[in-house]
């Protein structure tokens, strides 16, 4: 079987992974996921392949993202590996088990940042008001 391309997306990360036939390496930015730092996210991205071990042991997974930050990055991974193991092995049932565990792992967090207002110093704070 051929190669499969799949993407992921979070606030401004993205994510590609390809998916091939292997032993079960996986590496983001030519980096293992075994060394990947920091721990948190390296937790969050082995989810998907923790779920479905069995299948993720028979692939092997390249990633590469860039833009925005540590932990979103980690959710467009996690969402480009999910998605990949989905088309690859054309399973429904693997995707039932994805979207009833958690949605995000199928489908990319549409969430953005609020656009800054010209009351305040962000998209929520105003400046403080004195009567003093």
């Amino acid at each position: 079987m051929d190669a499969v391309n799949t993407s992921g997306k979070r606030k401004t990360a993205i994510a590609r992974a390809v998916v091939k036939e292997g032993t079960g390496k996986v590496t983001i930015n030519k980096i293992p996921l075994e060394v990947y730092s920091p721990e948190l996210a390296r937790l969050k991205i082995q989810e998907p392949l923790g779920l479905a071990a069995e299948k993720a042991s028979k692939v092997d997974i390249s990633v590469n993202v860039q833009g925005g930050g540590v932990m979103g990055q980690a959710e467009a991974i996690r969402t480009a590996i999910t998605r990949g193991l989905i088309d690859f092995f054309k399973d429904d049932e693997l995707e039932a088990m994805f979207r009833s565990y958690d949605r995000s792992f199928v489908i990319n967090d549409t969430r953005r940042k609020l656009p800054k207002n010209p009351l305040g110093h962000g998209a929520r704070a105003k400046r403080q008001k004195s009567y003093r």
